[in-house]
């Protein structure tokens, strides 16, 4: 590519200028070449310092976090078209909306909403929330600037946390967090469990600042004394109004007490102008200017807040409010450094660190040196415990020793992989970007499974179009592709295939001959590591997955019928899986 050629993204997407671009992500304006139309495609940045055995675990679930988004079809949600990779990296292929956000209205013109677009704004983003609660989903970031108004009328909410869990869960090991300080939850800045709950807080600051004119808390541009405020101080006071009792009861200090959505749109219902008005005119978006100064509602890094001082105890306390009696929930720590619902397994876990203890008061020599030798012994005998529970758990046995007679207990993994649900019919197409005729197909997978398709352009194999069939979990997977324009046997594909991984990171376990001696069935399998560590060497934390595939020329080009599974669910993979779906396999044109 030369420097005057546009940028084009998995072979499809080209990109034509920048939309926006923030400290997490930049978003173009796209044309999808394949489709002929344009795209909004968000760049996904990972934040700079991070640890490379972090890498794979980001993106991996970076990829899941916006399959599960995929399932949300609602008009007031952007759509979420395709999730692709240009290398190792995510990208996330969005709806096109030629709008503005509430965040440049409000800052542009420097007045507050009138009550009929503010109750119009409400009612969009609430049924939103709505959806995507009862999908399983929550947005975590909720502001302003993330509710669309298009000229035509249409307000939707877009950038469901892709870009900011990514990124979240690397900040946390550094003692920081991400977000908006002047639209975060309490329990959320001072490191309590994420639930829906800090969506309804996220909705009531929002409606503070379109109904006031100027966002709930802004210490002058300060997050971490914006955060402590919103922590440590008292909700605002909307001035009275139609939605003043709204706007309180979503900012409730305690998550159990804010309103449920249901009532929200309840309330707001008879506030809402009849239908048809003009409830934003023409002019607002003529005038797409922004406003100078800071931004109160860009997503910050937001330093860990100081523990507050008791005066009557003399103690530090650490930061309370709602977050503080999270802890039944899930915990401090847990809140702030896990993704909200992740709809699939990590492909390892991640290490904890250690806890810590209260001081003591200063030992005597002979005394300290019990404590140490007794702790060398505790932690010798804590390794080799915990290396048996570490080889019991990965391998899904039971801790406790086998009753005799007994059948070892399946995993919630490996039932996945054994699931005898009945398989439904689907429809794909192979067709690539060349047009090359004779790529659809139908075949049987189970009916939760989502589908998604990927133009690849060549590289140690030539350009293919991909059709993967995902899981719920994203933990499996069946992928169709098809070869087509170019002489490419079965056993150049595996040759080739091998050479686009490096050595220690592909395995290929068995390989036999089908389809007359013309086909291969293969299984192999990779490591997916998420870069190398030049000053240590470390090559990364490794995905292990394991692949069956069928491989086989036709008239229209060479198959590759796959299914993809983890590496210790191998065999229930190829018993389970696809033994049952990839007979079903069938081209139809």
């Amino acid at each position: 590519m030369t420097a005057d050629q546009p940028r084009v993204v998995a072979g499809r997407y080209r990109l034509d200028s920048v939309l926006g671009a923030g400290s997490m992500g930049t978003v173009w304006v796209a044309h999808d070449d394949f489709l002929q139309r344009q795209v909004a495609l968000k760049e996904v940045h990972v934040p700079p310092g991070v640890p490379s055995e972090q890498l794979a675990e980001l993106r991996e679930r970076t990829l899941r976090e916006a399959r599960a988004i995929a399932v949300l079809s609602h008009p007031n949600v952007v759509v979420l078209h395709d999730v692709v990779r240009e290398g190792h990296d995510p990208y996330v292929v969005m709806e096109l909306l030629p709008s503005r956000s509430l965040a440049s209205i409000l800052d542009s013109d420097r007045e507050r909403l009138t009550t009929a677009q503010a109750v119009t704004v409400a009612e969009a983003v609430a049924a939103a929330l709505e959806a995507a609660h009862a999908a399983g989903i929550t947005h975590r970031d909720v502001k302003p600037g993330n509710v669309l108004i298009a000229d035509d009328g249409r307000i939707k909410l877009t950038d469901f946390g892709i870009a900011r869990n990514v990124s979240e869960v690397t900040m946390t090991h550094t003692g920081m967090m991400l977000g908006s300080p002047a639209f975060i939850a309490p329990e959320v800045a001072s490191g309590g469990a994420v639930t829906y709950a800090a969506d309804l807080w996220g909705l009531g600051a929002t409606l503070f600042a379109a109904t006031e004119g100027h966002p709930p808390y802004d210490e002058g541009g300060d997050p971490l004394a914006t955060v402590t405020e919103v922590v440590r101080g008292t909700p605002p006071v909307p001035s009275p109004g139609p939605l003043a009792g709204v706007i309180q009861g979503l900012m409730a200090k305690e998550p159990s007490a804010r309103l449920p959505l249901a009532e929200v749109r309840r309330r707001l219902r008879p506030l809402l102008p009849p239908h048809g008005q003009e409830v934003f005119p023409a002019s607002l978006f003529d005038d797409t200017g922004a406003g100078g100064g800071h931004d109160p509602g860009a997503t910050q890094i937001i330093p860990k807040l100081p523990p507050a001082h008791d005066p009557a105890t003399g103690a530090a306390a650490e930061a309370g409010g709602a977050g503080a009696g999270d802890a039944g929930q899930g915990g401090a720590g847990q809140g702030s450094g896990e993704l909200a619902a992740d709809p699939g397994p990590l492909p390892f876990t991640p290490a904890k660190g250690p806890g810590g203890h209260a001081a003591e008061p200063e030992p005597s020599s002979r005394r300290r040196l019990v404590l140490i030798s007794a702790a060398v012994i505790v932690v010798f005998l804590l390794a080799v415990a915990g290396g048996f529970l570490l080889v019991r758990t990965v391998s899904g046995q039971s801790l406790a020793p086998p009753a005799e007679g007994a059948t070892p207990e399946r995993t919630a993994d490996a039932a996945g992989a054994t699931d005898p649900r009945p398989l439904e019919l689907r429809h794909g197409d192979a067709t690539n970007m060349r047009g090359a005729k004779g790529g659809l197909f139908t075949v049987r997978v189970p009916a939760d499974w989502k589908r998604f398709v990927t133009q690849r352009p060549a590289d140690t194999l030539p350009t293919s179009t991909h059709i993967q069939f995902v899981s719920a979990d994203g933990a499996r997977a069946l992928g169709v592709e098809r070869f087509a324009g170019e002489d490419l046997g079965a056993e150049r594909y595996v040759n080739r295939l091998r050479e686009s991984w490096t050595r220690s990171d592909f395995t290929l376990v068995q390989q036999e001959k089908i389809h007359e001696g013309q086909g291969l069935r293969i299984t192999y399998r990779t490591a997916e590591r998420g870069g190398r560590d030049e000053a240590s060497g470390d090559s990364g934390r490794a995905i292990n997955r394991s692949t069956t595939a069928d491989v086989f020329p036709t008239s229209t080009g060479l198959w590759v019928v796959a299914v993809t599974v983890p590496v210790d669910q191998e065999r229930l993979g190829r018993q389970h899986l696809f033994d049952r779906i990839v007979p079903t396999f069938r081209q139809t044109d």
